[in-house]
């Protein structure tokens, strides 16, 4: 199992290469359209290849799910959260109970009736 996602992650760098030098060519990225740059007087521009914007929308799309979904199962993550203190709440009352159960008796048996 471990070769396979070896072989696996060989593929993935391989492609991930291929696109790098077939996308060698630099690009200008514009914060804004001409149009609406001549509004506030800037206009930003950036020169890089184009692999680097390539893998870098990527890595920002992948990083803006993980926090959309982080977000989103706030609920799930807080209901299980509830449910393993109530749990807890409910092991130590039941551990409590039973020994109360036992109190008074010889040891012995409150030993062979917690065991059963």
């Amino acid at each position: 199992m471990r070769y396979v996602r070896y072989l696996c992650i060989a593929v993935f760098a391989v492609a991930l290469i291929a696109v790098a030098l077939a996308n060698r060519s630099m690009v200008s990225l514009k914060i804004l359209p001409n149009e609406v740059s001549g509004f506030f007087a800037l206009n930003p521009e950036l020169r890089m290849p184009l692999f680097v914007v390539i893998l870098g929308s990527i890595i920002a799309g992948l990083l803006i799910g993980f926090v959309w979904e982080w977000i989103r199962e706030y609920g799930q993550r807080a209901e299980a959260a509830r449910q393993a203190r109530e749990m807890r709440r409910l092991e130590r009352e039941v551990a409590r109970l039973k020994g109360e159960k036992h109190k008074g008796q010889d040891e012995v048996l409150a030993l062979l009736d917690q065991a059963s």
